[in-house]
């Protein structure tokens, strides 16, 4: 049974800054695409980002230079470090868990979590 748990959501002044985790368990790809998506209220999901098997990152155009997501190979939590945050980055985020490829709408298909929610006035 796939969990994803994540934490580090909350409210933050535009410029400021949040790191959200991502704890999976019980996850048995043999290869993992693994990363973040963000969905606004009246909005369509959008992939943050993403770390796939070969470790190649993708980043949404939208974020490049402000957030920096990574990988903890230990315990296998996936962080998401955002930084210069904006009013526009307000969304419920997930942390999603696939089989690759981390390509186009990936986490569409993918396992994920409960979410959590960031807001930035």
């Amino acid at each position: 049974h796939v969990q994803l748990v994540e934490s580090g959501g909350g409210s933050v002044q535009a410029g400021g800054s949040l790191r959200l985790s991502c704890a999976p368990s019980g996850l048995t790809y043999r290869r993992i695409c693994i990363g973040w998506f963000r969905q606004a209220p009246g909005e369509e999901r959008e992939e943050v980002a993403s770390i796939g098997s070969d470790a190649r990152i993708r980043y949404a155009d939208s974020v490049k230079g402000r957030f920096t997501i990574s990988q903890d190979i230990a315990n296998k939590t996936v962080y998401l470090q955002m930084d210069s945050l904006k009013p526009d980055d307000t969304a419920m985020y997930y942390c999603a868990a696939s089989n690759p490829p981390c390509a186009g709408t990936w986490y569409r298909r993918a396992d994920r979590g409960q979410g959590t929610q960031v807001t930035v006035s």
